[in-house]
């Protein structure tokens, strides 16, 4: 999907994070189009998954402003971003072992959709919908199993469609290739591609530089806190800030 013209679809502006006297986050500026494919790069403390809970809610920026299609989101917690249509992935699922994959993205869509909507769907309507969000991850001839006869990749694609069942407008992809191999990496990426292909703006924190460069149209790299690079893939790998945190001196 190509990235929009016209309003943001996220604007972060000057956003900072401490942790008693140590600065996580510090004046990080971001802005994310509608359907763009954004990778967030940086080697580990360098405060992706810091800057992530703050954008998604799970922790609150002491400074800045985070507006997410035009709305202030000071105040509002995780669940309430969530509906509004900002959700993530985690790296380590932890799906419900207890239920079948279906169940497993029946919960996230009847905890959203029908927040959202005057009229519940119907039951009829939520089975449906179950099965095109594991079509969607290649896992719909699983739909009655449960997470444990997954393998890893399986798993990683059921949390992706757990997340897109809360039918996101932006979607943080939190590192969903990690461990995988090659071939597998690319099931994911084809997964991932595919969701924006539908709408949906994604942007993917990831170590593993082919996945990242294969999928971004956009990177951002941070580094104790600080954003030391934007733009285009090719462009921001060879700056030279990122070069030192990558390389060293």
């Amino acid at each position: 999907m190509t990235a929009e013209a016209g309003p943001p679809l996220l604007e972060v502006r000057g956003l900072g994070k401490r942790f008693g006297g140590f600065v996580a986050l510090e004046g990080i500026d971001l802005t994310i189009a509608k359907g763009e494919r954004l990778g967030l790069i940086g080697p580990n403390g360098s405060g992706k998954s810091t800057l992530v809970n703050c954008l998604t809610g799970t922790l609150h920026n002491e400074t800045g402003s985070i507006h997410f299609e035009g709305k202030d989101l000071r105040g509002l917690i995780a669940h309430e971003r969530t509906r509004l249509g900002l959700a993530r992935s985690f790296q380590l699922p932890k799906p419900f072992h207890s239920m079948s994959l279906a169940d497993n993205v029946r919960i996230p869509l009847l905890y959203t959709v029908n927040a959202r909507q005057r009229h519940a769907l119907s039951d009829a309507q939520i089975d449906e919908r179950c099965q095109e969000l594991l079509s969607h991850v290649n896992l719909a001839d699983k739909a009655r199993r449960r997470p444990r006869d997954l393998t890893q990749v399986e798993m990683r694609k059921l949390e992706l469609a757990r997340a897109v069942a809360t039918q996101p407008t932006l979607l943080f992809a939190d590192e969903a290739m990690a461990g995988l191999s090659h071939s597998e990496i690319e099931e994911i990426l084809a997964v991932l591609l595919r969701l924006n292909e539908e709408g949906i703006t994604i942007v993917l924190i990831e170590h593993i530089m082919s996945a990242v460069m294969s999928f971004s149209t956009r990177l951002m790299v941070l580094v104790a806190g600080h954003k030391i690079a934007d733009g285009p893939p090719q462009e921001a790998i060879r700056n030279p800030e990122v070069e030192r945190a990558y390389l060293g001196e």
